[in-house]
């Protein structure tokens, strides 16, 4: 598929603005301007629900704006997806954490479909001129020169071999990713070069790449982590509406592990009041799944997630919000958000003390006690690197 048109069969046709790829829907009647960058389509401000096949409930401001657009025109009950050409000149983003396991990302969208409520990733959607609730879920800004960003920045000499985390931020695996085929193409890249690579992600489709997964691992440069917060799908359904079933992420990590790929299983975000409870359910089908390591995350609400999860919680569990709230706050410091190195990803207290007891406790009893593996550099290569050996 060309990614500067629409799919052939798609019922939109041929896009008729450069700036973006497709839509998965006509856009629904509000202005009728076309929705672009800088542009929120859908003022749900005082929408009490969300619609079909989203996580958002609510449209909020973007903190960076000045004004905002309020209409007259009522919620769609569902929301077409835009698709947004992103022109970024370079792909391997660089962060300095002491608490991510990793210093190099890459990410191939900016946006994500999967629509997870509680995700940090929102609020970099303020930063373009959107909002951080449904502008997240269905503005989606695509890098189509990813893999050439990606050959680019590796083939250069400047470049040190280092392992690369996809999924910083966004899900690499998203439904698009099935018609752009952009996170396999950069994979395709990784391993000519066998620079190894570890992604984290909610959908089963990375299965779709095992061949080239294997083939980075028999060079101890590839792992992976399924993300399983929960086994419940009717709460995966309004949590994390796009996702994969759990059933089907426990299914990618058998097939994965029995390629030889490292794979285990993310408990995140763990939601206090909320999904805490899952832990050993969760670690023991991991376990029997084939899961080689195991790693858990407290929930973290930044920014424009706060709120966000706050009108979640009041429309689809009202009856436990106040317990939710008031636990994440006992072990945030008496907030609902605490950012600092070392405690925004665990926290701190009695019930954070008391769910990684419970986590470690479900790891030793099915023995799923190890590490996540560590990737090695070693058999990087570059193509000019070579010819020259042979002089």
């Amino acid at each position: 598929m060309s990614l500067g048109s629409a799919p052939a069969d798609h019922p939109d046709g041929p896009p008729r603005d450069e700036g973006y790829l497709f839509r998965t829907q006509t856009p629904s009647p509000r202005t009728g301007e076309r929705p672009g960058p800088g542009y929120s389509a859908f003022d749900m401000s005082d929408s009490p629900v969300a619609p079909r096949g989203r996580g958002a409930v609510t449209n909020p401001q973007n903190r960076f704006e000045r004004l905002d657009v309020v209409s007259e025109v009522a919620p769609p009950d569902r929301v077409p997806t835009l698709f947004l050409r992103d022109h970024s000149r370079s792909i391997i983003a660089r962060n300095e954490s002491p608490d991510v396991p990793f210093d190099a990302s890459i990410n191939p969208f900016r946006g994500c479909e999967h629509g997870c409520i509680y995700c940090y990733a929102r609020n970099y959607h303020e930063y373009l001129g959107f909002s951080a609730g449904l502008d997240f879920e269905t503005r989606i800004l695509v890098k189509e020169d990813a893999p050439e960003l990606l050959g680019r920045e590796l083939g250069s000499p400047r470049w040190r071999p280092r392992v690369l985390g996809i999924s910083g931020a966004t899900d690499p695996y998203q439904p698009v990713e099935r018609k752009l085929e952009l996170t396999r193409r950069c994979l395709e890249v990784l391993a000519h070069y066998r620079n190894p690579v570890s992604i984290v992600t909610k959908n089963a489709l990375v299965t779709r790449d095992s061949d080239l997964l294997a083939e980075l691992a028999s060079f101890d440069a590839a792992s992976v982590a399924l993300s399983i917060p929960t086994l419940n799908g009717d709460l995966v359904r309004v949590m994390e509406p796009r996702t994969s079933h759990p059933r089907e992420r426990l299914r990618a990590i058998s097939q994965l592990a029995a390629q030889g790929i490292p794979c285990g299983v993310m408990v995140a975000p763990v939601i206090p009041g909320l999904t805490d409870h899952e832990i050993p359910a969760v670690i023991e089908a991991a376990a029997d799944a084939g899961a080689a390591f195991a790693i858990w995350l407290m929930l973290k609400l930044p920014g424009a997630v706060s709120g966000l999860f706050q009108d979640w919680l009041q429309q689809h569990f009202p009856d436990a919000q106040d317990k939710v709230l008031n636990r994440i706050r006992s072990l945030r410091g008496g907030r609902l958000s605490d950012s600092r190195f070392g405690r925004r990803m665990r926290g701190e207290g009695v019930f954070s003390d008391q769910i990684s007891a419970l986590f470690d406790s479900a790891c030793k009893q099915h023995d799923l006690t190890g590490p996540a593996p560590v990737l090695s550099t070693s058999s990087f290569r570059r193509p000019g690197d070579q010819q020259l050996q042979l002089w």
